[in-house]
C-alpha cells in the first residue's frame, strides 16, 4: 500500500512538473500594408475593429512598434531570421520568378522552434521566394514550416474567390470567400485537426488585406454604407473584414483552451499604400510623415499588439521602441533557445518592456529600401533620435523622434554635435550590412524602369 502511495505521488508530482514546465504556444499575425493609424484602438475615428479593440484591452499596445522594411518581402524575412532585410538578402519586394529569395542558409524561427519540439504553420501570404512552389528555390517547408497554405504574393484576382493559393506543394484552384478569413480558417483547422495536440505550437498568420488589389465583403462594408466614396468602403471595409478574421481566430483559442498559454502579437509589414486620396488605397498613418516605401514614420511605424494572460499586462499603452526583428529574439528568449551565435541578429528581446524595464539594444535601429526617395535612402533610429541619408550618404536629416513624431522639424544644422554621432552609427551600421549581404544580387539587379509621367503641361493659374 504504501509503494503504490508513494507511486502516486511521484506520478502526480511528475504531471505538476509537466504542467509547469509547459511550453508556450505563439501566434504572429501580420497585415499587409496596415496603417499606424488604420485601427479604431490607434485612433481611427470611423473604422470599426472591435476584435482588435478588445485585443488591446487584454494585452500591451506599442506606439512605437516599426516594420523592418517599408515594403513587403524584406520586414517578412527579418521577423523569421531576426536581421535587417540586407543582411538576410531579401532586399527588394520579390517578384515573380526574380532570383531573390530567403536562402537555406538562413535559420528561421520556425526551424528553431521546431528543433525544440514546436507543431508549426504558416498560412497566408509568404512572398519570400520568386520562384513559388518551385524545386529551384527554398518554401515553407524549406524554412522549418510542417504545413503551410500559401500564396507567391498577393491572393488573386483579389480577396473574393482567390485562385492562387497553394496547400502544402498542392494547387488548391479556386476557392469561395474573401483572402484573410479563409486564411484564418485555414489556420483553425490545423489547430483543431492536424498539428499534435500535445506538442507546442507555432503559428504564423500572414493576411493580405488591406493590400490592393482590394475586394471585401459586403458584410463588412455595410457600417459605412453612408460613405459616397465606393474606394473608402471597400477599404475601411477590408480592414473590418480582417479585424472579423482576427476575431475567430481569436475565439478559436479561447475554445481549445490555448489562450492562457499562447503570446500573440499583430502587426503589419509596413505602412499604408498610395497617397489615401483615391482609389481603395485609403489607410491612415495617424498623422505621421509618408507612407508605404518611405523611411519616414508613415512608412516604418505599425500597429503592434501583444497578448499573453499573466506574461503581459492588460490595457497598457507601451512607448518602448520595437522593430519586427525583435519578434525572433523575444519568442526564443520566452523558450530558452538561444539565437544564433555565427551571424549578426539585429533584434532584440523586449519582453523585459513588459515589466517596464529597458531592453539592452546592441544595433540601432536602422532601415533602408531599394525604392525609397534616393533623398530618404537609409535611417537609423537611436534612443530619441533619428537620422535620415540619401543614396550617396552625402546629405542627411535629424529628427529628435520623441518629441517631433511628424518629422516636421530637421534639426541638423541646429545640432551638429548629434549630427555627428548619428551620422558615424549610421555609417558603422550600413558598412556591417553592406558587407554581409549577397551583394551579387543587388549589383546585377536590372535597372528599375521610371513610373510613367503625366506628360500633359499643367494649366497655367490665371
Amino acid at each position: 500500500m504504501r509503494l503504490l502511495r508513494s507511486l502516486l505521488v511521484f506520478l502526480s508530482l511528475s504531471i505538476f512538473a509537466q504542467a509547469e514546465k509547459a511550453q508556450p504556444n505563439f501566434v504572429i499575425f501580420l497585415c499587409d500594408d496596415l496603417g499606424w493609424g488604420d485601427l479604431a484602438c490607434y485612433g481611427h475615428p470611423v473604422i470599426k475593429t472591435p476584435n482588435l479593440d478588445k485585443f488591446a484591452k487584454q494585452g500591451t499596445k506599442f506606439t512605437q512598434c516599426y516594420s523592418a522594411c517599408s515594403v513587403c518581402s524584406p520586414s517578412r524575412s527579418s521577423i523569421l531570421t531576426g536581421r535587417t532585410p540586407y543582411r538576410n538578402g531579401v532586399w527588394r519586394w520579390i517578384p515573380t520568378n526574380h532570383q531573390v529569395h530567403l536562402r537555406e542558409s538562413e535559420i528561421t524561427l520556425a526551424e528553431l522552434l521546431k528543433g525544440k519540439g514546436y507543431e508549426t504553420c504558416h498560412v497566408g501570404k509568404w512572398h519570400l521566394n520568386g520562384k513559388f512552389n518551385s524545386k529551384e528555390q527554398p518554401q515553407p517547408d524549406d524554412h522549418g514550416f510542417d504545413h503551410w497554405m500559401a500564396t507567391q504574393n498577393n491572393a488573386a484576382p483579389n480577396h473574393k474567390n482567390p485562385k492562387n493559393f497553394v496547400l502544402n506543394g498542392k494547387e488548391m484552384g479556386q476557392l469561395e470567400g474573401y483572402s484573410a478569413p479563409l486564411v484564418v480558417k485555414e489556420g483553425i483547422r490545423w489547430l483543431k485537426e492536424k498539428r499534435k495536440p500535445n506538442k507546442p505550437f507555432f503559428l504564423n498568420v500572414w493576411t493580405h488585406e488591406p493590400h490592393l488589389p482590394i475586394e471585401s465583403s459586403p458584410e463588412f462594408m455595410k457600417p459605412y454604407a453612408e460613405i459616397d466614396d465606393e474606394g473608402i468602403r471597400q477599404h475601411h471595409g477590408n480592414i473590418t473584414q480582417i479585424d472579423h478574421a482576427f476575431g475567430n481566430l481569436m475565439k478559436a483559442l479561447d475554445q481549445m483552451g490555448l489562450t492562457e498559454n499562447t503570446f500573440v502579437f499583430f502587426t503589419s509589414d509596413n505602412g499604408p499604400e498610395g497617397n489615401g486620396l483615391k482609389g481603395r488605397t485609403r489607410g491612415s498613418t495617424g498623422g505621421l510623415r509618408e507612407r508605404k516605401r518611405s523611411s519616414h514614420e508613415g512608412g516604418i511605424r505599425v500597429p503592434g499588439i501583444a497578448r499573453w494572460p499573466g506574461k503581459v499586462p492588460a490595457g497598457v499603452e507601451n512607448r518602448t521602441p520595437i522593430i519586427g526583428s525583435d519578434l525572433f529574439t523575444s519568442i526564443l528568449g520566452a523558450v530558452d533557445i538561444a539565437v544564433p551565435n555565427d551571424r549578426t541578429i539585429d533584434g532584440t528581446d523586449f519582453m523585459p518592456a513588459f515589466e517596464r524595464k529597458p531592453i539592452m539594444r546592441k544595433i540601432p535601429l536602422y532601415w533602408r529600401n531599394h525604392i525609397a526617395n534616393p533623398n530618404i535612402h537609409v535611417a537609423l533610429r537611436k534612443d530619441g533620435w533619428k537620422i535620415l541619408a540619401n543614396e550617396k550618404l552625402d546629405a542627411f536629416q535629424l529628427y529628435h523622434i520623441e518629441k517631433d513624431w511628424k518629422e516636421e522639424t530637421d534639426l541638423a544644422s541646429k545640432h551638429p554635435e548629434k549630427l555627428a554621432e548619428m551620422k558615424t552609427a549610421l555609417l558603422s551600421v550600413h558598412k556591417q550590412v553592406e558587407k554581409e549581404g549577397p551583394s551579387d544580387w543587388w549589383e546585377n539587379e536590372p535597372p528599375r524602369k521610371p513610373r510613367k509621367k503625366n506628360n500633359k503641361s499643367p494649366k497655367k493659374s490665371k
